[in-house]
């Protein structure tokens, strides 16, 4: 009997990856009760107050983006360049919270027909801790977009979208980090099973900018335990490798051993960079994640 995991859907097929970004914007509603849901068993106390005092020195000048108030801007300054310049504060950039959440088409698998692909675990996390800072009045985006981050419950609807429509052609993603706010936070959310140095990189790149943060590695079940024996085929979400083997079961203690070792090194990467790492698999609880996630924003700060 052959086995494989679910594949990405050829060229030839009219559904693709548009047509499933269609369809999560269609859920986007339905998603988003489920994050209120979600985030409404968290118990949300000191974390994201606005704080002054020490917080309110002056940290550095920026240029202004959409959605900057003219009272933001730095007139002075912005009169001996060609663009805008907001004057940006220390405590703004401590309430800077930047959401990376793997858009690859590995986040579409799941091991089975009844549990939700990775990538859903992915956004639901993501956005009941984007309701839970904006709460509390942090601002907060995604990498990679236009427009910096910002605070009011209409910005929950934009990530949303953003996510929903945000996928990749690519099998595996990396962590994007061009657009990070100096000492801000962040959390990338993603299966991490492409290049480990292009996380690597992403770390380093972060960490110089003083950017702290976490890492969630969410799997399926599937990933977690390799249930497979017999003749399996084995294929990535997009097709562009593929493996097939008529003893499967031969292979679970190499899988699993190697499986470990890229965890191990994910965390070492973390550790190293002052970040804080989680591996959740989609048959754990999605409250615990939350609340670990939203603990290590707390000890982030």
């Amino acid at each position: 009997m052959t086995k494989s995991a679910p594949h990405a859907p050829g060229q030839h097929e009219a559904t693709g990856l548009r047509a499933r970004a269609e369809s999560l914007g269609d859920s986007l509603p339905s998603l988003l009760v489920q994050a209120e849901h979600l985030a409404s068993t968290v118990i949300w106390g000191e974390h994201g107050r606005r704080r002054a005092g020490t917080g309110d020195e002056f940290w550095q000048y920026r240029p202004a983006s959409v959605g900057d108030s003219a009272t933001l801007v730095d007139w002075r300054r912005s009169a001996r360049s060609d663009q805008h310049f907001v004057r940006e504060r220390e405590w703004q950039a401590a309430q800077t919270v930047s959401l990376w959440v793997d858009p690859a088409r590995s986040m579409q698998f799941s091991g089975d027909a009844s549990r939700a692909p990775k990538s859903d675990r992915a956004q639901l996390l993501a956005l009941a801790l984007s309701v839970l800072l904006l709460r509390g009045g942090e601002r907060v985006g995604l990498t990679g977009q236009a427009g910096r981050p910002q605070a009011g419950r209409a910005q929950l609807l934009r990530l949303a979208h953003g996510m929903a429509t945000g996928g990749a052609d690519a099998d595996y993603g990396a962590p994007e980090v061009s657009n990070l706010t100096s000492h801000s936070r962040a959390v990338f959310i993603s299966d991490f099973l492409g290049d480990p140095e292009e996380v690597e990189t992403a770390l380093t790149m972060a960490s110089d900018r003083g950017v702290r943060g976490a890492l969630v590695q969410v799997l399926d079940p599937a990933e977690e335990e390799f249930p497979f024996d017999g003749r399996t085929i084995f294929e990535s979400m997009g097709g562009s490798l593929r493996f097939e083997t008529l003893r499967a079961g031969d292979l679970r203690r190499r899988y699993l051993d190697r499986l470990a070792e890229r965890k191990t090194r994910i965390e070492s990467l973390a550790r190293a960079s002052g970040w804080h790492y989680l591996s959740h698999h989609t048959g754990q609880s999605a409250q615990s994640a939350l609340l670990w996630l939203f603990t290590a924003m707390e000890r982030g700060r």
